[in-house]
């Protein structure tokens, strides 16, 4: 993680998550001991949990920096989100929707229900003007350094404009999350040749060589050269990234659990385990996407930064210092000007 040093203010949904509070609590000490706390947090919930379980831990936590406001209703992750956005005016994920639509919180971070989380704050922010679609971005690691890969679930289905704008936004979120000046875009499709893909990857490509003054854009790459490090930024539509982001999460899971299974096989290869003992315990690192965790809702007038259900306390500071970093570079801003922009320049030239 990557400090930053801008105060701004949080609000933290600390109902959703699967594991509970307690991980939160947790977090916020992860957060303390690592330096990398600049913000104040608004923690919504249940109160009297909330306070109980800060009191047991309190001189490993910065309680100066902490407001707590009750929210006795929890949005599980089983219910239908409009419905559920009705129903429970009073959950912890609308009240902190609530304060980013008053300006009483610069950022939003939450591990709940990612369908009312997204139709929250679709309804209540609204998207940025020109934008039709907000997306959701993962950052992923490659061979040589991480990279932002959108959209990674939310609208399955895109438009070559709705391509296009996740483009400029994983730009500017690449810019904030990963510190990159001009990050490097690639579309993400089947085949390099002329003709290959899908009319909508297409006609993509051609808008976004026509934006390209204004995006770094590489063109087109394949299923292979994901992971190569040579962009900064992979666009595709929420249908392909879901499934991409959940196999390839998969897969590390599969081949942490193989090697480690190989290596505790007999004597000898556990004599070798424990000689490269470092080695692993990088590579672990670089393969955690804990380290990188928080996905942005980018689009709407509100910094949203989810994380996963089931997120561990590095996860969730992981989201926390996302959501100071996006506060950091007035990510908004810089969107809706470019989007703008890239409208005007479509339209004229189609």
């Amino acid at each position: 993680m990557r400090e930053n040093n801008k105060n701004c203010t949080i609000a933290v949904d600390v109902m959703g998550s699967d594991k509970g509070p307690s991980e939160f609590i947790r977090a916020l000490i992860y957060l303390k001991d690592q330096n990398l706390l600049n913000s104040d947090l608004i923690l919504l919930g249940q109160k009297k949990r909330i306070e109980r379980l800060l009191s047991v831990r309190e001189k490993f936590i910065p309680l100066e920096r902490i407001q707590i406001i009750d929210a006795d209703q929890v949005i599980s992750m089983e219910e239908k989100p409009i419905t559920a956005l009705k129903k429970k005016k009073n959950s912890s994920m609308v009240k902190a929707i609530e304060l980013l639509k008053n300006n009483e919180a610069d950022a939003m971070v939450s591990c709940g229900n990612t369908g009312a989380m997204m139709a929250g704050g679709t309804l209540r922010l609204r998207p940025i003007e020109g934008i039709e679609r907000p997306a959701l971005a993962a950052i992923i690691p490659s061979k040589k350094s991480p990279f932002v890969f959108l959209d990674v679930g939310a609208n399955p289905e895109s438009s070559p404009i709705h391509l296009m704008h996740n483009a400029i936004l994983g730009t500017h979120y690449a810019q904030a999350r990963l510190g990159i000046k001009k990050p490097k875009v690639g579309l993400l499709t089947i085949g390099t040749e002329q003709g290959k893909g899908t009319p909508i990857v297409s006609k993509t490509h051609q808008y976004l060589q026509e934006i390209n003054d204004q995006i770094n854009y590489k063109g087109l790459i394949e299923g292979f050269q994901l992971f190569d490090g040579d962009v900064d930024v992979v666009v595709c539509d929420g249908f392909v990234g879901n499934i991409l982001l959940k196999s390839s999460e998969s897969l590390f899971a599969f081949i942490g659990e193989t090697i480690k299974r190989e290596l505790l096989r007999n004597i000898k290869r556990k004599i070798g385990a424990a000689l490269s003992a470092s080695a692993f315990k990088d590579m672990k690192s670089q393969l955690n996407p804990d380290e990188r965790s928080g996905a942005p809702l980018l689009g709407i007038n509100g910094n949203i930064i989810k994380s996963h259900g089931s997120s561990n306390a590095v996860a969730i500071a992981s989201a926390i210092v996302a959501a100071q970093m996006v506060v950091e570079c007035d990510m908004i801003d810089g969107i809706k000007s470019d989007i703008l922009l890239a409208n005007q320049k479509i339209e004229v030239n189609n």
